[in-house]
């Protein structure tokens, strides 16, 4: 009988759909941190939140996954400006599986005294100053990439932030960076792209950098005063880097996401946190938009 798309609410169990003949069998994960915020005052866009997969073997009934949905970072401003904040970290755990983390975006840079962005998962565009570090924590393959540097002048576009699979855009004289692209996905069937980086501001009516793909918010510019854009959510998307201005706010992050597949034959129906149940094939897909847990 068909899996059929459904809703979960709260502790649930499946009638009918588990199959313990089906152990070992192996589930893959998606784990995507919340994207950073940008930068407010003319700020940097925020990196997207840490991009990790993972596939782990199950070899017995009862084994709880804890899943840990990061939030993506507040936004910041319009006053007092400054750097803007990082996301919060995603993650699984559980008996007999590795213990996967994805780090939080970091947050970008503010023209508060050019104040650099922060590192994360990828990393804050830079204002008159180099892109901060992504993938830090250093994982492997990497979950992130750096932010892009900001430009001097005259209008001092402030670099975007990373993205899951490139390196945030450099500002330039007239124009905000670009954030750097997320990385596409299958998990849930089709292609989805998630995780990109957000756009850099820029001073004086000049265009803000565009959201990388895959959740990245756009960059704002300074006259007319824009803030930038938020990340889109459950994309870990980081948010756009505020135009130069003392009366908007920059971008916030994007929440992050948590996305198991796996056999369903082997699917208990026992979760809790209420994630979207879909089916692709063979598989049951699990999308956590928040954290809960999954036992086999």
């Amino acid at each position: 009988m068909p899996l059929l798309s459904t809703r979960g609410a709260g502790s649930s169990k499946a009638f009918g759909l588990t199959s313990f003949s089906a152990y070992p069998y192996t589930v893959s994960f998606l784990v995507i941190a919340g994207g950073g915020g940008g930068g407010a005052g003319r700020g940097g866009g925020g990196g997207a939140g840490g991009f990790r997969t993972s596939t782990e073997t199950i070899t017995s009934k009862g084994t709880v996954i804890t899943v840990t949905v990061g939030d993506g970072a507040a936004a910041k401003g319009p006053t007092p400006t400054g750097t803007g904040n990082n996301g919060s970290n995603s993650s699984i755990s559980g008996s007999g599986i590795t213990t996967i983390t994805s780090t939080g975006g970091g947050g970008g840079g503010t023209d508060a005294g050019n104040t650099p962005g922060n590192t994360g998962g990828s990393g804050g565009g830079g204002v008159q100053s180099a892109g901060s570090a992504g993938n830090t924590p250093s994982t492997s393959p990497s979950q992130g990439n750096n932010g892009g540097a900001g430009d001097a002048g005259p209008y001092y576009g402030a670099g975007g932030g990373g993205g899951a699979s490139a390196v945030g855009v450099a500002g330039t004289g007239f124009a905000g960076g670009a954030g750097g692209a997320g990385t596409a996905s299958s998990i849930t069937g089709p292609s989805v792209t998630r995780a990109g980086g957000g756009g850099g501001g820029i001073f004086s009516g000049n265009p803000g950098g565009a959201g990388g793909a895959g959740g990245g918010g756009a960059g704002g510019d300074g006259a007319p005063a824009t803030a930038g854009s938020p990340g889109d959510a459950n994309t870990g998307g980081g948010g756009g880097g505020d135009g130069y201005s003392g009366t908007n706010a920059s971008g916030a992050g994007g929440k992050g996401v948590v996305i198991l597949s796996l056999p369903t034959s082997a699917y208990t129906g026992t979760t809790t946190g209420s994630p979207t149940v879909t089916s692709s094939g063979s598989n049951t897909i699990l999308q956590f938009n928040g954290s809960g847990s999954y036992t086999t």
